[in-house]
């Protein structure tokens, strides 16, 4: 059955006709001329008949598409007329002067106004050009190949001027219609030959759901261990090696639902993508507590972990014993990786919430793949010009999107174990290193009496709140200002911002977001499912330029005796005397609901204070906040410690804060 042809079919159909009769115009006007002998004018007239047919069967007109064949259409008519009234046949040999100038004009006005020509053709013959971690490289490859078209018009367009104005007609007929293609297909031909090497230098993605076997080359190195000049490293075909073996083992087990907890990010890679290929459920837990292992191991679930330290009632299965006790796979079993689908994978993520309490979020690679694509977009090239190191755990979103997705997708090596003190730093000198972290990581380093041998690091943070101080000190440190990410388990990335500039949030370039009723920020992107969007607790200032301001969280407004106040508030003005470099409070209730403040004193703070009586350190902070809020809702309890409570991810639970309080006595001194 013949199809039909579409509009973009019928439109390249029109175009058919003016392309070979801007190739045979030469040709025709040389049978014309020379061979035929006819006059001019009836030449001329044979131009004009022919543009207007050509114009008239295309269906000139009845388009914005059909400028071209318009234009073309116009010239010839033009030229033709001018030939006709003026008996000369200079204006016929004009043409292809015009063509060559009309097409310098429009390839030199893209170098000053880009994209290039060349770079748009490029886009629209492959739409995956566009959001690329290769983006940038091509259009730059692209300007070059447009000013080498540019160069070629002018010498062209010269040369079609001198046949014009000082050769025969055989001469004029031989260059245009024959010389000047033949250059212009060895142009197209050498282009070619050059494009396709570049190519293979071109950085490639490949997602965790999309690579296969030769997407690397063999010696490709994934990740290494310590630092990067210790030689000691993982390459593509272990990946594929360790892969194979773990797909072997899981599917010795009838079981869909797998909990995956893998300290080691290389044992972490392989076995979350093999039990991706083997279509398992994936739950991912940074809690390995025999009680909450319990909790979420329902019967037939299996529980994969590189940890010794796990209980034998928990029925784990070792990983690095899977992969010590495994023959080598074949050749074939190396190669034929099986594929899957990223909307079809299940991930489930815990997290604590805003809560404390453990909840399963339900994720897909498909989601967390179109997360990686913008971040790729936006700073792939930094990326790929370090390598990774991460202070974050694999087993939140933030830690598995860029210490373990991006990485792999973009082939750029991480390293192996996670960076668990400030001064292993230090002895990261040897490269350049992409560093992934969060704010309270970040504030512990920042101790570290001098700055770091690091050389052009990259930070990103997420998971807390960086205040504008501390990224400052971290500039001083790393010499670098950090890249904060705004966003959530449940929402993935939102925003980013680099306080340096502001403390406005700017969203994804996918993300469409607005205040609701109660003043907190809904966010609609690919990440997530619900057509609705997510409606988040924060309390947000929407700008006009599209950015916003976050204004804590709609759950740190509580009320006290009838008066509403923001727990963030109070813990930004305890922040504000200088002498707090962190703090935390809470509202508790007995009799009564109340405040409560737990505070780590900075330098300044321990100073001011050494060897006062925790009375007398209440009383100052009580007077403090007493110029800015009532008595009522004051803290009425007080607790100074070396450090906070948080969990691996730098985020302090209520329940953790609230046991400092738990026994007045035992911890000493008067709260009120």
């Amino acid at each position: 059955m013949p199809s039909i042809p579409t509009r973009r079919h019928s439109e390249s159909g029109r175009r058919v006709p003016f392309v070979i009769l801007a190739a045979l115009y030469p040709v025709l006007i040389f049978v014309l001329l020379v061979l035929l002998r006819l006059p001019v004018r009836v030449i001329s007239l044979c131009v004009i008949v022919l543009a207007s047919a050509l114009f008239i069967g295309g269906g000139g007109g009845r388009g914005k598409s059909d400028w071209r064949p318009l234009a073309s259409s116009v010239v010839l008519v033009a030229v033709g007329l001018a030939c006709f009234f003026s008996n000369k046949i200079l204006f016929l040999r004009l043409y292809p002067v015009a063509v060559n100038a009309a097409m310098l004009m429009a390839f030199s006005l893209s170098l000053f106004f880009p994209p290039s020509v060349i770079f748009r053709l490029a886009c629209l013959s492959d739409k995956g050009i566009k959001g690329s971690v290769a983006e940038g490289r091509i259009e730059s490859y692209c300007r070059k190949v447009c000013v080498v078209w540019c160069v070629f018009f002018v010498f062209n367009g010269s040369a079609a001027a001198y046949t014009a104005f000082f050769c025969s007609d055989r001469a004029w007929s031989v260059y245009n219609g024959g010389i000047a293609y033949v250059l212009m297909g060895l142009l197209f031909a050498i282009e070619y030959i050059i494009r396709k090497q570049v190519d293979k230098k071109m950085p490639k993605t490949f997602y965790i759901s999309k690579f296969r076997a030769d997407s690397r080359p063999d010696n490709h190195i994934v990740c290494y261990e310590g630092k990067w000049s210790d030689g000691r490293c993982k390459t593509w075909r272990d990946f594929l090696s360790d892969t194979a073996r773990m797909r072997a083992a899981i599917r010795q087990k009838d079981s869909k639902d797998w909990i995956l907890h893998c300290e080691d990010y290389w044992y972490f890679l392989v076995t979350f993508v093999a039990l991706l290929q083997c279509r398992k459920t994936v739950m991912l837990t940074q809690n390995i507590s025999e009680a909450f292992i319990a909790e979420i191991k329902a019967p037939g679930t299996e529980f994969l972990t590189d940890q010794d330290s796990v209980p034998h009632s928990a029925g784990a299965l070792s990983v690095p014993a899977i992969l010590a006790g495994s023959s080598e796979p074949s050749e074939q079993e190396l190669r034929d990786a099986p594929p899957f689908e990223a909307a079809d994978t299940d991930i489930r993520m815990y997290t604590s919430g805003s809560t404390g309490r453990a909840k399963a979020v339900s994720q897909r690679m498909e989601e967390f793949e179109q997360d990686n694509a913008f971040v790729i977009s936006k700073w792939g090239e930094e990326f790929l010009a370090r390598k990774l190191v991460t202070t974050v755990s694999q087993h939140h979103i933030y830690g598995f999107l860029f210490g373990i997705s991006l990485p792999f997708s973009l082939g750029v090596p991480f390293r192996r174990k996670r960076i668990e003190y400030p001064e292993e730093f230090e002895s990261l000198d040897d490269e350049k290193y992409m560093v992934i972290a969060t704010p309270a990581f970040l504030k512990r380093t920042v101790d570290l009496e001098s700055c770091l041998p690091m050389k052009d690091c990259f930070i990103f943070t997420s998971g807390g709140v960086l205040t504008t101080e501390l990224a400052a000190r971290t500039d001083l440190l790393f010499g670098f200002w950090p890249v904060e990410v705004y966003g959530s388990t449940e929402t993935s990335g939102i925003a980013w911002r680099q306080s340096r500039n502001g403390l406005e949030w700017t969203p994804f370039d996918n993300a469409r977001i607005w205040k609701n009723v109660d003043g907190c920020l809904v966010i609609v992107s690919p990440y997530i499912k619900n057509p609705e969007g997510f409606a988040t607790s924060d309390l947000v200032d929407l700008l006009d330029d599209g950015r916003f301001l976050l204004r804590g969280r709609a759950d740190s407004i509580v009320k006290i005796e009838e008066k509403r106040i923001s727990l963030t508030e109070v813990e930004n003005r305890l922040l504000q005397t200088g002498l707090v470099g962190d703090v935390k409070v809470i509202a508790l209730e007995d009799r009564r609901q109340y405040l409560a403040a737990a505070i780590v004193l900075n330098d300044t703070g321990r100073q001011q204070f050494a060897g006062q009586k925790k009375l007398a350190m209440n009383n100052w902070f009580h007077d403090f906040l007493m110029q800015y809020f009532e008595n009522v809702v004051i803290p009425k309890k007080w607790r100074f410690v070396d450090v906070l409570p948080s969990d691996v991810q730098g985020k302090k639970h209520k329940e953790d804060i609230a046991a400092l309080f738990s026994d007045t006595a035992a911890r000493g001194g008067s709260d009120e």
